[in-house]
């Protein structure tokens, strides 16, 4: 059962998943940013979503976005400290990269899949096999006489 309000329920629930992410990635962001990151999310979803599958396939591609800047932002953030980075610093960024990267591949792919899905959902039908257009025919049948 759809109703006019199921879109905007996942508009919601997808801009929290966006600004769960952005609070995973930047471990110091205050909850002012977080929620500002969720309204934005929010009504940018609320914008481009003309269905569920469009709202979940800008959700994850925001996330595979997220995923592929959480290297480059830890990265940052060491070298902001100053000197050489530690051994430890040097094992953070060795597993941001590591799951970035993965994470953001996957999230990537999932949401191609879903606007791959989504545009074939808006495509016009095929026509069934066996019936070629009229158009094609007579071009066919022209080549033959030939």
């Amino acid at each position: 059962m759809k109703t006019w309000w199921t879109p905007h329920l996942h508009a919601v629930l997808g801009g929290i998943v966006v600004a769960i992410g952005i609070v995973v990635m930047w471990d110091q962001v205050t909850p002012t940013w977080a929620l500002l990151a969720a309204a934005v999310a929010t009504a940018f979803l609320w914008w481009q979503g003309q269905s569920i599958t469009a709202i979940w396939a800008w959700t994850t591609l925001g996330l595979g976005v997220e995923s592929m800047a959480w290297p480059i932002v830890t990265m940052i953030r060491m070298r902001t400290g100053g000197s050489q980075p530690s051994e430890e610093q040097m094992e953070t960024i060795l597993n941001a990269v590591l799951f970035g990267l993965f994470t953001s591949v996957f999230w990537i792919t999932f949401a191609f899949g879903l606007f791959k899905r989504l545009r074939e959902q808006q495509a016009p039908p095929a026509p069934p096999p066996g019936r070629e257009p009229a158009l094609a025919r007579s071009k066919k049948t022209r080549g033959a006489r030939r």
